[in-house]
């Protein structure tokens, strides 16, 4: 096992304190860039004014909110992968991997046809049912036969499980052209048009696991050693894995409520951070909480420029006589095309060991 790049505690909390920073650099840089033009007058100054310009509009009931939305997904999403690899001793382990994100866009998809849900407060919890039913059918199919529960056969479970929630929500979407129009976008993994209400539904249980996920870091790097040394320094593994199992669901469940289900962010931020402090999850966590919010930031101010009208790509598909109805690229497009190298990176790797 290398050495990790922050391996003293002065360097780690230097890098926490510089990776927060870039969080914050990242959400003004969400905020201030964009196809509508802000300047810097109208940005600090658009929630003091009384009579706010169209700017000040924008910033106020979409930049700050969508914002806000991109750095809480991000974290929940690498701190949801960071505990699943953990967990599972699976370095392709994440929410998108294992089938939770699927689940949990099934059901929204599923409620929304048959039962014409359409409250963020409903999709909530429709999300986490979603999350918490694919993460046990993935545990107990990767549990069965005689080896038991092992990574590779967990990795086939998320595998079949994600095509088979990911072909169900087609079949509905194929047969339902109300709901495909209303859950396309979201099912892509994006953030546009989404408002501060819709983060203050989940922003609680993010909140909760959050600060149960921290409380859990300790004894989460315990576990990582080995299961036996754990039970021998008197902790309960059955106790650490439910909480730790419970943070993934209102973790990813609430991701996906908001913003769809969004790939790969929790497969490739861990990664990142363990080259960076390596496996001790009092670092660890912390970590993806940072790297995973200026990840998907960055991500999605990217994903505004990339078809933006006006520019090469956009020119480039007009010329071609393609029919584009969208301004910009879903987030979810973004973080896939940056998280599939990666991804075939460390399959490779895991299978060649």
């Amino acid at each position: 096992m290398s050495q990790p790049v922050l391996h003293r505690p002065t360097r780690r909390w230097a890098g926490l304190v510089w990776g927060t920073a870039a969080m914050a650099l990242s959400m003004l840089a969400s905020v201030k860039w964009g196809w509508t033009q802000i300047d810097w007058t109208s940005l600090f100054t658009a929630y003091t004014t009384d009579t706010p310009t169209r700017e000040q509009l924008v910033v106020q009931s979409t930049r700050v909110p969508r914002a806000l939305i991109a750095a809480s997904v991000g974290a929940s999403l690498a701190m949801a992968g960071a505990l699943m690899q953990a967990l599972t001793r699976n370095p392709l382990a994440s929410p998108g991997i294992f089938g939770i994100n699927a689940g949990a866009a099934f059901f929204v998809v599923a409620a929304t046809s048959f039962f014409t849900v359409s409250s963020l407060q409903s999709y909530t919890w429709i999300a986490f049912a979603g999350a918490a039913v694919a993460g046990l059918m993935v545990t107990l199919l990767g549990s069965s036969g005689r080896t038991g529960l092992t990574p590779i056969k967990l990795t086939l479970a998320g595998a079949a499980m994600t095509a088979l929630f990911s072909t169900l929500t087609q079949g509905i979407l194929v047969m339902d052209q109300r709901t495909l129009e209303e859950v396309l976008l979201w099912l892509s993994g994006s953030i546009v048009g989404r408002k501060v209400e819709t983060l203050l539904s989940v922003l609680p249980f993010f909140a909760a696991a959050w600060i149960l996920t921290l409380a859990l870091s300790s004894p989460i790097t315990t576990l990582v050693i080995g299961e036996d040394v754990a039970k021998g320094l008197g902790q309960r593994t059955a106790w650490v894995k439910a909480g730790a199992a419970l943070c993934v669901v209102l973790l990813a469940g609430g991701a996906v409520a908001v913003a769809g289900p969004i790939s790969l962010v929790g497969l490739l931020v861990p990664h990142i951070a363990r080259i960076l402090v390596g496996y001790d999850y009092r670092w660890v966590i912390p970590y993806c909480f940072v790297l995973g919010g200026t990840f998907l930031l960055l991500a999605d101010i990217g994903a505004r420029y990339l078809i933006m009208p006006g520019g090469p790509v956009m020119a480039w598909l007009t010329g071609t006589g393609a029919k584009v109805s969208v301004d910009e690229v879903p987030v979810g497009v973004i973080t896939a095309l940056l998280g599939v190298p990666f991804f075939i990176t460390i399959a490779r790797r895991s299978l060649s060991h």
